[in-house]
């Protein structure tokens, strides 16, 4: 915008420059020219008196080299033939003698070219015979052009100066509606970025300052509704720890036993979530930067989550399989994280497959990335791209549209990322990418959530 508007201004005010200068230098050269042939009818009119007294050659001759043109050789007198005197050329004639007879034919000035450069003034004047004598005057053509170059020059520098001129207040009038433009684009960005006390100084052109106001406006806007998102969110979690509470005191009454420890033990994870929640919400922070941990084991958390899981698994007859675990794969996600993510695939599992389906979780490190993959022998999923839509349910009974948003998440925050495909055995594969250098990662074809080429923020 700013060169833009620069060229803009440097085209029309060199046309302008140029619209004016030429025809004034053109009309300095007039005046020049005709500054110059006004002079030689002065001179040529201080001989009219002369020829008016007398046409002796040698008295004409005395007159001519007495003038400032005659003594410089630029003046002659050119003589018709009178009575029984012949014609006579006194001085040093420039022109031919066919311009002289076409003066004396039609009897006003003329001005006739030079072989050798310039021009010469043919001016007639009447004798007491009633004959017509040419006066010649030479005008070089340094007088004619005398000035013209020094008046071009002059004429250039000022448009010079009129363009460089226009340039730069161009200049300066693009960086005054360029630099709130900028500050505009770059709160935009630290806005999108997470920074929300990112703000625009309401300063620069109307527009621009308008633009500045709603932007601040948003972004106030955009601070309050996440306020009271997380107000929301532990109000509501809040709220959870009175049946929470019930089911505690309820377990207390199971007696003893492995279902009784495990049921004991979800609820006891139930409610360190709830208060995580309400942590995260009041601190106004992630749910990993709240768990105050860099990574985790995730062959480690996987066999734990897979301990509780299979209790489950085998009171429905699924065959279970477990790969990738034997040796330590860290990850940079939070064990809350990771677990929160292993539990929505696997509540997917055991909500929307069948009673004796089998299932099966795999872990491969391939250096740069983790991937898990949690595949089942289901009936497989018919739209993958709307069960990754935050919020789709898929019109499922006893599906909030949400789980696969949390495994998003967790991937996403380290630039990996989700697929869904059809898994080896015959069902629904979900394939998390987790990256471990925040690096693009590719691989084989199945339904990508995001590309993942977002570059991780730093701490």
């Amino acid at each position: 915008m700013r060169w833009a508007l620069v060229k803009v201004c440097l085209a029309v005010t060199a046309m302008v420059v140029v619209a004016f200068a030429v025809p004034l230098g053109l009309v300095v050269q007039e005046m020049a020219s005709d500054r110059a042939f006004s002079n030689a009818e002065r001179q040529a009119a201080t001989m009219g008196p002369t020829l008016s007294i007398t046409t002796d050659p040698l008295q004409l001759r005395k007159a001519v080299e007495s003038t400032q043109m005659g003594a410089a050789r630029r003046m002659a007198v050119h003589l018709p033939p009178v009575g029984d005197d012949a014609a006579a050329d006194i001085g040093k004639g420039w022109a031919g003698e066919h311009a002289v007879a076409e003066t004396r034919r039609i009897g006003r000035a003329t001005t006739a070219r030079v072989a050798g450069g310039g021009s010469a003034l043919l001016q007639p004047t009447a004798l007491g015979s009633g004959d017509i004598a040419v006066i010649e005057i030479y005008v070089p053509e340094s007088e004619v052009s005398n000035g013209v170059a020094t008046a071009w020059v002059v004429l250039a520098g000022v448009g010079l100066a009129l363009i460089v001129g226009s340039v730069a207040v161009a200049d300066r009038l693009g960086a005054r509606l360029v630099r709130p433009a900028e500050r505009l684009a770059d709160a935009a960005h630290q806005l999108g970025e997470g920074r929300l006390g990112a703000r625009v100084p309401e300063d620069g052109p109307k527009e621009l300052r308008s633009a500045a106001v709603a932007f601040n406006s948003m972004a106030d806007q955009v601070v309050e509704l996440l306020a009271n998102e997380r107000e929301l969110a532990a109000d509501l979690s809040h709220r959870l720890r009175t049946p929470l509470t019930v089911l505690r005191l309820n377990t207390a009454s199971l007696g003893d036993g492995p279902a009784a420890e495990q049921t004991r033990a979800a609820v006891e994870q139930l409610e360190r979530e709830v208060d995580t929640i309400i942590r995260t919400a009041r601190e106004q922070r992630s749910p990993a930067a709240a768990a105050g941990v860099a990574g985790c084991d995730a062959s480690e958390v996987i066999r734990d989550r897979m301990a509780f899981w299979s209790a489950l698994a085998e009171d429905e007859g699924r065959e279970v399989r477990l790969a990738g675990v034997d040796r330590p794969v860290r990850i940079p996600v939070a064990r809350p994280e990771l677990a929160a993510a292993l539990d929505a695939m696997l509540g997917n599992v055991f909500r929307h497959t069948p009673e004796t389906t089998p299932f099966a979780v795999d872990v491969h490190d391939a250096g740069d990335a983790v991937i898990v993959l949690v595949s089942d022998a289901g009936p497989g999923i018919s739209d993958p791209d709307a069960a990754l839509r935050r919020g789709n349910d898929g019109g499922r009974d006893g599906s909030t549209g949400l789980g696969l948003d949390i495994v998003r998440r967790v991937a996403e925050s380290t630039g990996g990322d989700v697929r869904l495909g059809r898994s080896v055995l015959g069902g629904t594969e979900v394939r998390v990418w987790i990256a471990l250098d925040a690096r693009a990662l590719g691989g084989p074809d199945g339904v990508r959530v995001r590309r993942g080429r977002r570059k991780r923020r730093g701490n």
